[in-house]
């Protein structure tokens, strides 16, 4: 009889340090949960847009670049865009930057009317 009361005793012991356990962890899991979706989720959801944004780049498109610089697209590779920044005389001057370095695309017009 000592025997089984003790082996009861034993088994409720565990099961509720395992519950305490459980309520200890809770607030962490917690915390990561709500790190998840106010960090981590939309900082991936910018990246994506940026990188769609990127990708689509084509000639003619008027772009900001990361170092400030405002220009027309003239000719688009696989990792490099050649932007037109100015005209001198007749020549215009251009410049190659990684298309990274893209950081949003203007609507049409935009570079005539400043």
């Amino acid at each position: 009889m000592v025997a089984i009361d003790t082996l009861t005793l034993i088994t409720a012991q565990a099961a509720a340090g395992g519950e305490n356990a459980l309520m200890g962890m809770l607030p962490i899991i917690l915390m990561f949960v709500i790190l998840y979706f106010l960090m981590i989720r939309p900082q991936m959801k910018r990246q994506k847009e940026h990188r769609n944004m990127v990708s689509a780049l084509a000639k003619g498109d008027e772009v900001i670049t990361t170092g400030g610089l405002l220009g027309k697209v003239t000719k688009v590779s696989d990792s490099y865009i050649t932007v037109e920044i100015s005209m001198v005389g007749d020549k215009p001057i251009e410049t190659v930057v990684q298309r990274n370095a893209v950081t949003s695309v203007l609507p049409k017009g935009t570079i005539k009317a400043l």
